[in-house]
């Protein structure tokens, strides 16, 4: 359909003051074939002033109940942006695990939660210093076992003001995961570190499965507030 006619459609399927749950798959169909480039703002204006002229000749609360069932039709995501499994695995020697770290922090949107015991390799400590400066929220938990060790990038973290918590007890805070973005997990034993990307047995796995993830953001606040 084009968009006048999903605009008639619309005015249809109104009669009965309700938008069914075929209606609403229909809609979603319709707006695939035209493409990317449909415009679901304008055509949530349309119904708005649709229903508001029904309105006003009766008040209805069906009426409302139809719009707002349109309006979240057009707020569905598309086939084509549905969201993406991501589930990948790298391994070291060689430098797959810290390219994979360096691209999430390179594409960071919004925000990255690090959790690793050291970050020693400057090429890490470069993405991060670079995301935190394009205005990414950066937060890293470490352990004091490393912050101090020849090479730890700590200090550079904390003189361009990175919120920075360290753990001091006597044990370790032994983790290596990050988040991106809220919804990316980066996890293994791959040490931010050069030697275990040119020495090391390591893996890294980048997984993107929303109870997975949001698991370890519990833990992320949970040893932040406890470190605070």
């Amino acid at each position: 359909m084009t968009l006048q006619e999903i605009e008639a459609w619309l005015q249809t399927t109104m009669g009965d003051r309700r938008f069914s749950r075929g209606e609403r798959q229909a809609l979603g169909e319709s707006l695939s074939t035209i493409g990317a480039d449909v415009d679901r703002e304008a055509i949530g204006r349309q119904a708005f002033a649709m229903a508001s002229e029904a309105l006003a000749q009766a008040e209805d609360r069906e009426i409302l109940a139809w719009l707002q069932d349109v309006w979240k039709a057009l707020r569905e995501p598309g086939p084509s942006a549905a969201r993406q499994l991501v589930a990948e695995a790298y391994f070291s020697p060689g430098d797959d695990c810290f390219l994979a770290i360096k691209s999430l922090i390179d594409h960071a949107h919004k925000s990255v939660d690090i959790c690793v015991f050291t970050i020693t390799d400057d090429r890490l400590a470069d993405a991060i210093l670079n995301a935190h400066q394009r205005g990414i929220i950066m937060r890293i938990i470490t352990d004091n076992a490393k912050a101090e060790d020849l090479g730890s990038d700590i200090d550079r973290f904390e003189r361009m003001r990175i919120p920075l918590r360290v753990d001091r007890s006597a044990y370790h805070m032994h983790h290596k995961f990050a988040i991106v973005d809220g919804q990316t997990l980066l996890d293994g034993s791959y040490n931010w570190t050069r030697g275990a990307a040119r020495d090391n047995e390591e893996n890294l796995i980048v997984i993107n499965e929303p109870r997975l993830v949001g698991s370890f953001r519990k833990k992320f606040e949970q040893i932040w507030a406890k470190l605070a």
